[in-house]
């Protein structure tokens, strides 16, 4: 039996498992959740999916989706 991992890895190498896949350019919260938008303030923590890789193990198949921090000025654009 192999087991599914998903994991997002954050800029300053941690990393958190998370239950569900993202998308590539996708803007997530800290916790590793799709930020729905419009968004109705700039001050939070947002991330966006910058990268995607998997490797296989005997027994696993882990995702790892880099994330890098999106700064309130780019926010801007997502404001409703």
């Amino acid at each position: 039996m192999r087991i599914a991992v998903k994991q997002i890895k954050f800029p300053e190498g941690d990393s958190q498992e998370i239950p569900h896949a993202l998308h590539f350019n996708e803007l997530v919260d800290i916790n590793g959740y799709p930020i729905s938008l419009p968004l109705s303030t700039t001050k939070i923590i947002a991330y966006r999916v910058c990268g995607i890789s998997s490797t296989s193990t005997r027994n696993e198949e882990i995702t790892e989706y880099a994330l890098e921090i999106v700064r309130p000025a780019e926010l801007f654009e997502f404001l409703g």
